[in-house]
């Protein structure tokens, strides 16, 4: 009442605000129902380039697509009125503030039925419409899923973005079950993990460079995105183009911690001249004895990689443990994993699980978060038998 009579107040000493007042009305009104704002992107026809990105304006990562926030549009900064004494500085709308309670938010093995919120997260340095089109044939429930993308800035990056603008807008101004619950772009502020060539970033040399750069890209993601209803997390690499349609399901239902698929390459065998298969991924391998000594013998800040004929470990590769005769469900315990597909509990990154890009036990990114869960007393585990395919490549 006090500030409804010191507003009256005001205006009986300022006649002319008498007149101002509804004009002012009209026209808040008419921006708020009937104005879109095409500075947001998303909305508007502009290529994304032209936009401001939506934390800048709304500051919030939300990508909705509408005109029509769901997310709250304030912030915390004071605000300054003349119309009102100097006690009533910050103004926070009612219900700005939320409360989440963590310890009911669950991670179960019925993940669709008890309707678990999923994140799936890629660091895109390129787009393939293949990996988009396989997202798009998953059977888990839209509604319940949120995409994450992490994109360098360079030429390449750029053109990955465009071409992912177009998809994510064709699916999220579609019809309103088949969008997505939310989608983050982010674009990469740490140093750039597209430097190199397919050939190039294989190279022994440049992988501690290459993966601790790859490292801050997942953190920078991961941080970045995760909500408090997010349950679980996909890692899933932009090279990933073919997968079972109900992979999330399947994954969940292991209820495990940390799960990682199999990841293998179909190819054409020149020799046989057919078409086959071939193990990618070997970054989901069991700790050795060898690998043990190695590690005994290095420098603080050295790291072992695996895959490397000059660093030979005799660690057991999931990779090399695929039987086409055994159950597609049988279960292996890891050490180390890779980023290729990997399904982890939310609550495991909540704990501290992130992805080192420095050596952390002689390890670093995907295979030293794998360490990290376990010093925090998660249990590792990999599907020898449930195969995911990368794409082929010919540089």
């Amino acid at each position: 009442m006090g500030s409804l009579s010191l507003i009256t107040y005001r205006i009986k000493k300022n006649p002319i605000l008498t007149l101002l007042l509804p004009l002012i009305a009209l026209c808040s009104i008419y921006f708020v129902v009937f104005r879109t704002d095409d500075s947001i992107i998303g909305i508007g026809s502009l290529p994304i380039s032209g936009h401001k990105w939506a934390h800048e304006v709304e500051n919030t990562w939300y990508f909705p697509y509408t005109s029509r926030f769901k997310m709250p549009r304030y912030s915390y900064k004071t605000q300054h009125n003349w119309l009102f004494n100097d006690r009533v500085e910050d103004i926070i709308p009612e219900g700005h503030i939320a409360h989440y309670d963590l310890n009911k938010l669950r991670s179960t093995s019925d993940a669709a039925v008890d309707k678990e919120r999923v994140l799936i997260l890629t660091p895109l340095q390129s787009f393939d419409q293949r990996y988009w089109n396989n997202i798009l044939q998953l059977s888990y429930p839209r509604e319940l899923i949120e995409l994450g993308f992490i994109i360098p800035r360079t030429k390449t990056g750029e053109e990955a973005l465009k071409q992912l603008e177009i998809a994510i807008k064709n699916v999220q101004s579609d019809k309103k079950n088949q969008r997505f619950a939310k989608v983050t772009i982010l674009k990469q502020d740490s140093q750039s993990f597209d430097k190199l060539q397919e050939k190039e970033r294989h190279a022994l040399n440049v992988q501690k460079d290459r993966r601790a750069a790859m490292a801050l890209a997942r953190n920078e993601l991961l941080f970045s995105t995760i909500g408090p209803h997010t349950s679980w997390v996909l890692w899933l690499d932009a090279d990933i183009i073919e997968t079972p349609i109900t992979l999330i399901q399947d994954m969940t239902a292991h209820d495990k911690p940390v799960l990682a698929a199999n990841v293998y390459q179909r190819y054409y065998d020149e020799d046989n001249k057919e078409n086959a298969i071939r193990p990618y991924d070997f970054n989901n391998w069991q700790e050795s004895d060898t690998g043990r000594e190695i590690a005994a013998g290095m420098q603080p800040d050295e790291i072992i990689v695996e895959g490397y004929a000059e660093i030979a470990t005799y660690r057991p590769l999931m990779a090399h443990y695929y039987n086409k005769n055994n159950p597609i469900g049988e279960e292996m315990m890891l050490d180390g994993v890779g980023g290729g597909c990997t399904l982890v509990k939310a609550e495991v990154h909540r704990d501290g699980a992130m992805f080192p890009s420095f050596p952390f036990y002689h390890l670093i990114e995907t295979e030293g978060f794998a360490k990290m869960a376990k010093r925090l007393n998660y249990e590792v585990y990999g599907l020898p038998n449930y195969l995911v395919y990368h794409k082929e490549e010919f540089n």
